[in-house]
């Protein structure tokens, strides 16, 4: 339950601006409450969740200090995780990593927003995985479920024909097994996206 919940997170599918309560959490997820309360729990505590006193759940409001902090998180724990995983990336996941990219691609073409959010999250996620970190790869996940639903939010608004990602100079890096140049196609993948989110939710009033 905790990777379900998780995964709506990071893909969007839990709005912010909207609370929830426990129940109808549970039943948008088709499980009973219990589960889905031990998990909030632990979201709670990573603060990509926030519990009222009622019970209700939301998504913490972003503000433009906090929207710095994680951009800042993201361009320096990212792009290191990504160098940390190239030794062990083989041709098998250039080839994997190409699928992904290619999938991406088509959900830019027809709009599919959330298949996007599932498919990039995807791809960073097979580079990053590969490090086998036990510490820095649990601060990404973390920073990631912050971050998904204000993306989620804002590439609905204003739809997929404006993302910009640099996954072909990052497929291309580990190919090529350059450690600077795929730290600056993470880097330049990350400052690509979370202009468009800051544009957005600023735009939209939530900073």
């Amino acid at each position: 339950m905790s990777l379900a919940l998780r995964e709506a997170l990071i893909i969007g599918r839990i709005q912010p601006g909207r609370s929830v309560t426990l129940r109808g959490l549970a039943e948008e997820l088709g499980t009973s409450p219990m589960p889905v309360r031990e998990a909030i729990r632990g979201l709670a505590a990573e603060n990509a969740l926030d519990v009222s006193v009622s019970g209700r759940v939301a998504v913490p409001r972003m503000t433009d200090r906090k929207f710095g902090e994680i951009l800042d998180a993201r361009m320096l724990l990212e792009p290191q995780v990504a160098v940390l995983a190239l030794p062990f990336l083989g041709k098998a996941d250039v080839r994997r990593l190409q699928a992904l990219d290619d999938e991406i691609d088509a959900s830019l073409g027809n709009g599919d927003v959330e298949a996007y959010m599932r498919l990039n999250h995807a791809f960073h996620f097979a580079i990053y995985e590969a490090a086998g970190s036990e510490v820095l790869l649990p601060l990404v996940e973390s920073v990631w479920l912050q971050f998904g639903p204000f993306m989620r939010m804002v590439y609905g608004r204003v739809g997929t024909r404006m993302l910009v990602d640099h996954h072909k100079q990052a497929i291309a890096a580990i190919g090529a097994r350059d450690a600077a140049a795929l730290r600056a196609a993470i880097r330049a993948d990350i400052a690509e996206g979370m202009q468009l989110i800051g544009e957005g939710i600023g735009a939209a009033g939530t900073t």
